[in-house]
């Protein structure tokens, strides 16, 4: 049987094998140029073709995840929290897409090599339980470290309570959370141990005042002081700038036989309740001393001497229980 072109690159003969053939007419030449040189050639243009779109995917996906993260911390502008929670976010979502994408790819490029991709899909699936359940608290951790960013529970610079702890958060990962407290300690605490938190940064904090006041006094018009002073505070410039409202007087908390505990909140910006609660307290002192009003203090027993004697030597003597 005689040499032909399909005898020799089969019924779809590549350009490179006719090439091959209409230059020599020899089998053996167009066999060895289809078999070693375009076999090869088309294998690696269809890999590099499959890289070039994957790389080309991931580029416009970036491009859009960029555009919209920096929108948003644009809108969220002076506040860095948000925007580094902002820019946290893309990042996640960047390295998440570029993973997909490029697995993807190599199992595609995989399937084109001719590799069975059912055993090793099975072999990775194994492999990933296996480590699912070694790495449970560390794959924790990342998740509520995600959670948290997309959430938005906390971020840098809030002051937050996290079990008997409370600090000021200096960092943050997906993995863990570094706050330092009062005292200057430096906590570091796995984001999947931290099952509630309490943040005293967020929307807005308040002021709460308890004032004791004398038993005797009339309620009515120890309240009308209050809110008076209260009022001219909240009116300054220099303070209605971080009292979001005006301050309330709540009225009697607490009673006892010597006094009543008045209670006045104030509704302020986040982390500015404690210098307006000293100011505050400060002013309300000031209003009642001004209207007469006598401080409540605690309760003090007088002992006299009895009628026609004096005190026995060494004071008076001890009450039932405690010290002279």
């Amino acid at each position: 049987m005689s040499a032909t072109l399909t005898g020799s690159c089969g019924s779809d003969p590549g350009i490179a094998c006719r090439l091959a053939w209409d230059l020599t007419h020899s089998e053996s030449t167009a066999q060895l140029v289809r078999v070693y040189l375009a076999g090869p050639v088309s294998q690696g243009l269809r890999i590099a073709f499959v890289i070039a779109v994957a790389l080309v995917v991931r580029a416009l996906a970036h491009r859009v995840i960029n555009r919209v993260t920096e929108r948003a911390a644009r809108v969220e502008a002076g506040s860095d929290r948000r925007e580094q929670r902002s820019r946290a976010l893309g990042s996640i979502l960047r390295s998440g897409v570029s993973i997909l994408i490029f697995g993807i790819a190599a199992l595609t490029v995989l399937g084109d090599l001719g590799v069975n991709l059912t055993p090793l899909l099975l072999s990775t699936t194994v492999l990933g339980v296996a480590l699912g359940f070694g790495a449970q608290n560390l794959v924790r951790d990342y998740l509520a470290g995600i959670l948290m960013l997309v959430e938005d529970h906390y971020g840098v610079g809030d002051q937050i309570h996290v079990g008997e702890t409370t600090g000021t958060v200096e960092a943050m990962t997906l993995l863990t959370t570094r706050m330092r407290d009062v005292n200057g300690v430096v906590w570091h605490i796995r984001n999947g141990t931290i099952e509630k938190v309490g943040n005293d940064s967020q929307g807005w904090s308040r002021a709460v005042i308890d004032y004791p006041v004398p038993y005797e006094e009339d309620l009515g018009r120890i309240r009308l002081l209050m809110e008076q002073a209260a009022g001219r505070l909240f009116t300054e410039p220099g303070w209605n700038a971080v009292m979001i409202e005006q301050p309330e007087v709540w009225g009697a908390q607490e009673l006892s036989s010597r006094e009543v505990t008045m209670r006045i909140v104030a509704k302020t910006a986040p982390m500015r309740q404690w210098e307006v609660a000293r100011e505050l307290r400060s002013r309300v002192k000031a209003a009642l001393d001004e209207a007469g009003v006598a401080p409540a203090g605690p309760d003090t027993i007088v002992i006299s001497a009895p009628p026609g004697g004096s005190l026995p030597p060494g004071g008076p003597p001890a009450e039932p229980g405690g010290e002279p």
